[in-house]
């Protein structure tokens, strides 16, 4: 069942329409919002993430957002979480905030949605007084200079000519969108490419989107001077 938004919707952030929230163009940051931890996914600005909800505590966290800013902040756990006996366990403090742009009630139990992230984090505190994590942020904007466009742009082809050489032909269907933005083609890679999490948290946690294009560049470098086969980074997750 797809869910329509409440009353209190901010009508200038998304617009409802045919069961999805569209055309993200002024969404603010606020200071608190409602943490989401998961081992290993990474979400990154301006890029598209489904996600299926069913732990009671965060489904009880989608509930209070879609009746308010429908914010979440994505953080990746720490390895090792698993081990703790705490139902909190240690996360990094780079984030990124999404806006769900589509959700959809399954058995009235669980959720299916889908986040548009649109800005970086960093955790300053966090309040565990609740069933879910919220957490106290400070925005870290992507910021883009006239130099580091220009870098960008070169380093797309860059990009293109690795991709080509890891894909050897074998995986077609991984297309490069040459028409998307150069900072949007690196943040949808560096999310959905087979990097391990800590990796994708790296990349991240750049300064901004010439330092991870950069860091971009160097991994698929040295997936190719390696010649991985077990995580190809031509495959799209």
């Amino acid at each position: 069942m797809l869910l329509a938004p409440s009353a209190n919707a901010p009508t200038d952030v998304l617009r409802w329409s045919e069961g999805h929230y569209i055309n993200v163009t002024s969404a603010t940051l606020p200071k608190t919002i409602p943490i989401f931890p998961l081992p290993n996914v990474v979400l990154f600005p301006n890029v598209f993430m489904p996600l299926h909800i069913f732990e009671p505590r965060y489904c009880e966290m989608i509930q209070d957002t879609i009746s308010n800013d429908r914010i979440i902040g994505m953080v990746l756990l720490k390895e090792g979480w698993n081990l703790h006996a705490n139902p909190n366990p240690p996360i990094y403090t780079v984030g990124c905030a999404g806006i769900i742009t589509h959700i959809e009630s399954v058995d009235d139990e669980r959720y299916n949605i889908v986040l548009r992230g649109f800005e970086r984090f960093r955790i300053t505190q966090e309040d565990q007084t609740r069933t879910y994590r919220l957490a106290d942020v400070d925005m870290l904007p992507e910021k883009i200079s006239k130099e580091d466009r220009t870098q960008l742009d070169r380093d797309k082809q860059k990009i293109k000519r690795l991709l080509d050489q890891h894909q050897s032909g074998k995986n077609p269907e991984a297309k490069i969108p040459l028409d998307m933005p150069t900072e949007d083609l690196v943040n949808t890679l560096s999310q959905y490419l087979e990097f391990d999490p800590l990796e994708k948290q790296a990349l991240l946690e750049r300064l901004g989107p010439s330092e991870r294009c950069k860091a971009l560049v160097d991994l698929l470098e040295m997936r190719l001077l390696m010649g991985s086969q077990a995580t190809p980074p031509s495959r799209i997750q």
